[in-house]
């Protein structure tokens, strides 16, 4: 499986940006995608999770109601699109996918610099 993760950039406080992943070589019908974030200083911690099925379909707590995750399954495309964004959602964000049902990763992007400026 290969995972690809783009879209990062330096963007004001309220700004919003997408994320984009496209993730190939998977043998199972279902998959799951899920967006990490390395914070300077923070541990990782996830931030959504999706699974081709539809079945998962989760953000994390401190993004709810300003971050969505979605498929474009035609073109093996998962997106991260980010609103309201906040100084304190700078970070790496990595594009993690998984050939089971849950949201653990197995295989990792390179990782997208996010830069959110006051």
């Amino acid at each position: 499986v290969h995972v690809a993760d783009s879209g990062g950039d330096l963007v004001q406080a309220g700004g919003s940006l997408r994320l984009s992943c496209v993730a190939s070589g998977f043998t199972f019908d279902d998959w799951t995608i899920a967006w990490f974030r390395q914070a300077p200083g923070k541990e990782q911690e996830v931030v959504a999770c999706i699974s081709r099925s539809g079945v998962i379909n989760a953000v994390a707590e401190p993004v709810k109601g300003r971050f969505t995750i979605s498929i474009e399954i035609a073109a093996n495309t998962t997106y991260l699109q980010m609103n309201s964004l906040k100084p304190e959602d700078t970070g790496v964000y990595y594009c993690t996918a998984a050939e089971h049902s849950n949201c653990y990763p197995e295989y990792w992007g390179q990782g997208t610099q996010v830069t959110v400026s006051a």
